[in-house]
């Protein structure tokens, strides 16, 4: 009888063994599909701009969250808050001045994650023009991409009561009409188009154009800079059950994701061009570099919003006649991005990056 027993036994542990091995098996073949699929909009096509998301997903930042996250790139026909307000994307990065026009065509957007802590806009001319503050502009070709690019520059131009040469010119999305010396001042951004010119050979000299033969007004130190890259997420689909803590746990796997492109440097360049091969190593390198600058540092944590930053945004954003009021309270909340940054906190990471020193980049003819 004691032998049957432990005969017995000796079976119940073998197939409860067989029970978990299969278990096992069954969450290594269906592991994914356990994941909540979560889709990101883009602005623009997969470029260093970007860079803590793909990081975030090559590195298993959002899996380790039970996110699958799919990466939209963007286009000039796409518009990511749009995206977003009709239910295409859970999350789209977009301008904040750009979303506030939405909000007030009832798009129900709200800012979840301030990711950049300052403008990137710039405005481009060569050193020999004598333009070095926005009063230079005074009789000047400007030029300006338009399509809700311009109200810093428009701002500025208020500020200094500049009448420039004719209306604005249109620029194309390259820095072209500056090469060729037919604007006096053009729009850049630190992280893309400047560097376009610094790509380029300087004809009296056989090499490529430095600093020092062009000069930046930078909207940060005119005071009319507006802030820029944001996540943003849609009202009613926040205040359903369960999706705040989703989006908390896309905010900590985001961030986790810039952290490491600012620990990581060449590793997370090296991401982005796996992921996206269109734009020059080099060049890729400038701007992820100058992307850093942009969020680091985060004095409250990376993505918790500067109040006073809003505030101005919102004061050129009425000024310029981009929305027709200040947006409602709740337009933007910090409570996600705060629990955040406390978990990473809690974790080691640096959030704040108070420390953070940018690389010096050697950019490469055409970028490459």
């Amino acid at each position: 009888m004691n032998i049957r027993r432990r005969r017995f036994a000796a079976l119940v542990t073998l197939l409860a063994a067989f029970a978990l091995v299969a278990t096992a098996c069954g969450d290594d073949d269906t592991g994914t599909e356990e994941l909540v699929p979560i889709k990101l909009q883009l602005q623009w096509v997969t470029q260093a701009q970007f860079a803590g998301y793909f990081a975030a997903v090559d590195q298993g930042f959002y899996a380790e969250e039970g996110l699958d996250v799919t990466i939209l790139e963007g286009a000039v026909d796409i518009v990511p808050q749009q995206v977003v307000a009709s239910g295409q994307a859970e999350f789209g990065l977009a301008w904040v001045p750009k979303a506030l026009v939405s909000n007030e065509e009832d798009a129900g957007l709200v800012n979840i994650g301030q990711v950049f802590q300052r403008s990137g806009t710039l405005m481009v001319s060569w050193a020999d023009s004598g333009i070095t503050e926005p009063a230079d502009w005074e009789g000047k070709k400007v030029g300006t991409w338009g399509f809700g690019n311009q109200f810093e520059l428009t701002a500025a131009i208020e500020m200094f009561g500049v009448t420039v040469d004719g209306d604005l010119v249109q620029q194309p999305f390259d820095m072209s009409l500056l090469l060729n010396r037919e604007l006096d001042a053009a729009e850049a951004m630190t992280y893309n188009e400047y560097a376009q010119v610094l790509e380029q050979t300087n004809p009296d000299t056989g090499s490529l154009y430095t600093p020092a033969d062009l000069s930046v007004i930078d909207f940060n130190e005119v005071g009319t800079a507006m802030l820029q890259d944001a996540v943003w997420a849609n009202a009613d689909w926040l205040a359903e059950e369960g999706n705040a803590d989703i989006a908390e746990k896309f905010l900590r796997a985001s961030f986790r994701g810039w952290i490491f492109c600012r620990d990581n440097f060449d590793e997370c360049v090296q991401i982005v061009l796996d992921n996206g091969p269109a734009l020059g190593a080099s060049h890729q390198a400038w701007q992820l570099n100058e992307i850093n600058k942009l969020i680091w540092p985060s004095p409250a944590g990376i993505g918790v919003m500067n109040a006073t930053l809003w505030d101005q945004t919102v004061t050129v954003a009425t000024g310029q006649g981009v929305i027709t009021a200040a947006p409602a309270d709740g337009t933007y909340r910090t409570d996600l991005a705060e629990a955040a940054v406390a978990d990473l906190k809690a974790d080691g990471l640096d959030t704040e990056g108070n420390g953070y020193t940018p690389r010096v980049v050697t950019l490469n003819p055409g970028g490459e």
